[in-house]
């Protein structure tokens, strides 16, 4: 599976050119991104799509030395099962307070 990006998105293209899947990650400051958003198409869920999406996300991040801070209530729930990954967010001690306060179906992700 490979993903491709911009300095902003992550997705997963279609044969015809659409996104099959997505996480969005608009720059808030020199070095730090907001991940808002991650999306994965009806007909590939339950795959693991997302996870893997995010964690390709999150490499990538820490591999170009910036941040994160989490609004996207399905990257917060994976970043809080993932501390390996904890690097790359700005302050992992207000992201897993954010993680405590989650508990419904994530943004963006079809069961």
């Amino acid at each position: 599976m490979e993903f491709l990006s911009n300095n902003e998105q992550m997705w997963l293209p279609g044969e015809d050119g659409k996104k099959l899947a997505l996480i969005d990650y608009p720059e808030i400051r020199p070095g730090v991104v907001n991940i808002v958003h991650t999306e994965v198409a009806p007909s590939l869920g339950g795959q693991g799509i997302a996870g893997k999406l995010t964690q390709a996300a999150a490499e990538q991040l820490r591999s170009e030395g910036r941040k994160a801070v989490l609004t996207c209530s399905y990257a917060v729930k994976w970043f809080s099962k993932h501390p390996e990954y904890a690097d790359v967010l700005e302050d992992p001690e207000a992201e897993a307070k954010k993680a405590e306060m989650y508990g419904g179906p994530a943004c963006g992700i079809r069961r």
